[in-house]
């Protein structure tokens, strides 16, 4: 595994009022040396509003920025080129997301493709919750080919109002899974030929629960739902006919006491599928759970602090060594180091002060 990694990171540009304060100033990347614990800057597009999450190519040469705007009735979707030689990016095209509130995206297994969700607030405007996009040849993004609407509501009248699609997870059969934490459900789909959504199954969660982002395992039996609203972290065996997925455990992320200052973002699995990371902003902590590889059932959970305020996202680097944390509030990106066997997690002492950092990738660094 190679020592040197590319990290690219969205930072908060513009207001919003759901946010405390946009102090960052765009897109960044860093080559990231992992034996000795450096960052070095390689470059920066400050010309795009709230790149608030990203999906970028294994090998880092195309990423995909969401804008993020809360006056917008439709989020934007921009492509970049980065040239690894000259250390560069370069600004491919923008397509409309057909929805407000882009909120996360993922590039198909096969790179054909990337998926979009839409939170969406209020109503009016295309207002769809998935829409698919195909990666054009030079890496630019075709116009929408497919897209699909949630429409549902939860019991919590501030957040579960209405649908709120909030993340997508591709399995190795290529079916689609989407949080919707504003309806308290995970639905799945099968992507045809031309890219048009077709639902499969809705799996209700657990009432006020609000699922927000997904990991699968290694295996692909098992899918884990991080939920915002009760801090927890629900297991689901998966149904790779008919993409239903039945609960097998669930266990908070916060003592008891806790569960009422906090709201969890982010979810990591270990890529032996043994341990899972979650991210409790509020508690600003790292949640470690034990799971069962076997049963999808989970183990001991163990705390540590996230290194600043407000963790809003989380990364592991491919070597396993290492988890880092995206601190939005105290303008850090702080890095654990981690124990393989034990999964245990500890402070480096290494973090990169950056303004309003919102989302972490890896790639290979050319």
């Amino acid at each position: 595994m190679a020592a040197e990694l590319l990290l690219v990171i969205g930072t908060l540009n513009r207001e919003t009022p759901y946010f405390q304060g946009a102090r960052g100033d765009g897109l960044h990347v860093f080559a990231f040396d992992e034996s000795l614990l450096t960052f070095a800057p390689r470059a920066h597009f400050p010309g795009i509003d709230n790149p608030t999450f990203l999906s970028v190519t294994p090998d880092g040469r195309h990423i995909y920025a969401s804008s993020e705007v809360a006056e917008w009735r439709e989020g934007l979707v921009t492509a970049f080129r980065y040239d690894h030689r000259d250390q560069r990016l370069t600004y491919l095209n923008t397509q409309p997301g057909l929805g407000s509130i882009t909120a996360h995206s993922l590039i198909s297994r096969d790179g054909r493709r990337l998926y979009v969700v839409n939170y969406t607030v209020g109503e009016g405007g295309p207002d769809q919750s998935l829409v698919v996009f195909d990666i054009r040849e030079d890496g630019s993004l075709s116009p929408a080919v497919g897209a699909a609407a949630h429409e549902g509501q939860g019991p919590d009248p501030d957040r579960q109002e209405r649908a709120h699609a909030h993340s997508v997870a591709e399995t190795a059969d290529g079916q689609l899974i989407v949080a919707d934490l504003g309806m308290d459900a995970l639905v799945s789909y099968r992507i045809d030929a031309a890219g048009r959504p077709e639902r499969l199954s809705l799996t209700p969660t657990r009432p006020g629960s609000g699922p927000r982002h997904m990991a699968l395992s290694p295996c692909g039996h098992f899918l884990f739902a991080i939920n915002e609203l009760d801090s927890s972290i629900t297991s689901y065996r998966r149904d790779g006919t008919t993409g239903e997925l039945a609960e097998t455990d669930h266990r908070h992320t916060v003592p008891e006491d806790a569960l009422s200052g906090n709201h969890c973002s982010d979810i990591r699995i270990s890529s032996d599928g043994r341990f899972l990371y979650g991210a409790n902003r509020g508690h600003d902590s790292i949640v470690q759970i034990g799971v069962d590889p076997a049963t999808g059932r989970f183990g001991s959970r163990h705390l540590v602090s996230c290194g600043g305020s407000t963790p809003r996202n989380i990364a592991l680097t491919p070597s396993g060594r290492h988890l880092f944390v995206a601190n939005q509030n105290s303008d850090r990106v702080s890095v654990l180091k981690r124990d393989g066997e034990s999964g245990a997690l500890s402070d480096s002492g290494i973090y990169l002060e950056i303004g309003t950092p919102m989302c972490l990738k890896f790639a290979a660094s050319g």
